[in-house]
């Protein structure tokens, strides 16, 4: 028991598992303010713009079974439109980033030791 304890430690502690627990409550945290903003905001602009589009009441009956074929609708039009709103997210985020980026200066990379030499055995040449 000790062995499978000291194993979990190690496996929970890593790096790697915080970091996916973090990305997945951070995920979960990102996944409501999307389904926040397609409920409240996108999908209400939608109906002004397609009255009456509720799809889940489209139903087919085939002797006894009933499919219904608009919640398969309604779930693939839910989709592309979380999909949009994150791309417009993630791209907003992403000219934020570019924009911070920009204002910071750039930093040359430092020279490698051995070019460092060189470059002082060539400046002193030079003085000679």
């Amino acid at each position: 028991m000790t062995n499978f304890w000291n194993d979990f430690k190690k496996f929970a502690v890593k790096g790697n598992a915080v970091d996916l627990a973090i990305g997945v409550i951070i995920g979960a945290a990102f996944g409501a303010i999307v389904t926040s903003i397609v409920d409240t905001i996108i999908t209400p602009l939608l109906s002004l713009i397609v009255p009456n589009s509720s799809f889940e009441e489209l139903t087919v009956e085939v002797g006894t079974a009933v499919f219904e074929y608009g919640r398969l609708i309604a779930a693939i039009i839910d989709f592309f439109i979380i999909a949009m709103v994150l791309f417009f997210i993630v791209r907003f985020i992403l000219k934020l980033r570019k924009k911070e980026d920009e204002t910071q200066p750039a930093k040359s990379p430092e020279d490698p030791a051995d070019i460092k030499l060189l470059k002082e055995i060539r400046d002193e040449l030079k003085k000679n």
